[in-house]
């Protein structure tokens, strides 16, 4: 192998390696910062760092997790939950901001309380047409007035990503027999989806579903 080679062939790998630990410590850094910066809200005789006579890096993560646990029992109490509804109501009066609110809201209910309601399984899907496959997640069934209004074969509602961003994507009512489902988890699919098919996962053998 000449040397130019060799040479280019090391380099490459080093980048391999030193880019996805750069990237990973850059993002947390950045969270760290941004947590920190939630510090400022509070009065600045009282912030941390005047208090200690230094500044402590990623002393808001703590405090962050912190008001996050407080948050989380004040709004499984009477008055919580009444302090929440009235805020709902008044969020529910302003036009745009109420359909952001609404959506949001569901999205974190369903992933974050609602475990029978977050991704379920990764699937393959014919979509954007016939012969091209994409990869989504099977999020529940259709139910209510959407299931009454199709009728027949059994559906499944599919949420399809798209690439790199996954936070967006297309929200699809399938039949279930038009769906190959997949043994991988649903975090390979994820990380199938953001790497555009670059990372693939394991391979596994096939189970049938």
């Amino acid at each position: 192998m000449p040397v130019k080679t060799s040479l280019k062939k090391i380099f490459f790998t080093g980048l391999a390696v030193i880019i996805p630990i750069v990237i990973t410590i850059y993002t947390l850094l950045f969270l760290i910062d941004v947590m920190d910066g939630l510090l400022h809200v509070i009065p600045q005789q009282y912030q941390p760092d005047v208090m200690l006579g230094f500044h402590l890096p990623g002393l808001g993560v703590i405090v962050t997790v912190v008001l996050v646990f407080i948050c989380g029992l004040l709004v499984r109490s009477y008055f919580g939950k009444t302090l929440v509804k009235l805020g709902e109501s008044f969020v529910e009066k302003i036009p745009i901001v109420r359909s952001i609110y609404q959506a949001v809201k569901q999205v974190a209910d369903s992933m974050l309380m609602d475990k029978s309601r977050s991704f379920k399984k990764a699937i393959l899907i014919e979509f954007p047409r016939r012969g091209l496959y994409s990869v989504g997640f099977v999020t529940g069934s259709p139910y209510g007035e959407i299931k009454e209004k199709i009728g027949g074969n059994e559906h499944i509602t599919v949420f399809v990503p798209t690439t790199p961003n996954p936070t967006s994507g297309f929200f699809m009512i399938v039949p279930r027999d038009e769906l190959i489902f997949l043994d991988m988890s649903v975090e390979e699919a994820f990380t199938l989806i953001i790497s555009a098919g670059i990372v693939i996962p394991s391979e596994r053998r096939h189970k049938p579903v």
